[in-house]
């Protein structure tokens, strides 16, 4: 007795067939139902090629992976060196170099700056004008630059971080033939600029 090609399709066992849905005949579990030579059975009845394991032109919808995390922006840090110029006046009283109540304010506020800053170095350099010996003037520089450095390491800073120089007399701020005279109350206010401490700091500043 010959089976005709449905009598062939009813020999896989407990197939169904959907062909609404894909024009292949499918297994309780919705799989495509194959022959022995793992072919799909086309039921005749609706469009092949809709599923991937029967057509290889089917391409599988891509699996939805999680976005790769976005890396932590890292700030640099930026160089920062700045430099602040202090009347050795304010500082200290004239030919002194013991530091004044204004003197010791002064400093507080430069070191209320130094508080966003990732230190590395600073450095005091004294100044005096032209009066007195230039071995005087060399030695009252000398002295106010420690005394300023005394000051910031007994406000916390370390003392490996603070550098001091006298440049005496030999870097005045006044230009020549101003401030003539013999030593005066006039001449020495007019020499005021010459007596300072310039204070350089050096480190990095980070962003925000």
């Amino acid at each position: 007795m010959r089976l005709g090609p449905l009598g062939v399709v009813s020999g896989v066992a407990r197939a169904e067939t959907n062909p609404a849905d894909t024009g292949y005949l499918t297994d309780q579990l919705g799989n495509a139902a194959r022959s022995g030579f793992g072919l799909c059975w086309h039921t005749g009845y609706g469009p092949a090629g809709l599923i991937p394991e029967c057509d290889s032109t089917v391409v599988p919808a891509p699996i939805a992976t999680a976005a790769e995390p976005t890396p932590p922006v890292v700030v640099a840090p930026t160089p920062l060196a700045e430099r602040v110029t202090l009347d050795a006046d304010t500082l200290f009283d004239f030919d002194k170099a013991v530091l004044r109540p204004t003197g010791q304010a002064a400093l507080d506020d430069f070191l209320g700056n130094l508080k966003v800053i990732d230190l590395e170095v600073i450095t005091a350099v004294g100044h005096a004008d032209r009066f007195g010996s230039e071995a005087y003037n060399q030695h009252l520089s000398e002295q106010r630059a420690a005394a300023v450095k005394t000051y910031l390491v007994s406000q916390g800073i370390e003392p490996n971080l603070i550098q001091t120089e006298g440049k005496g007399e030999m870097q005045p701020v006044t230009k020549v033939g101003e401030c003539r005279g013999a030593k005066s109350a006039k001449v020495i206010a007019c020499l005021q600029p010459d007596r300072r401490v310039n204070i350089e700091t050096i480190g990095s500043q980070f962003v925000r």
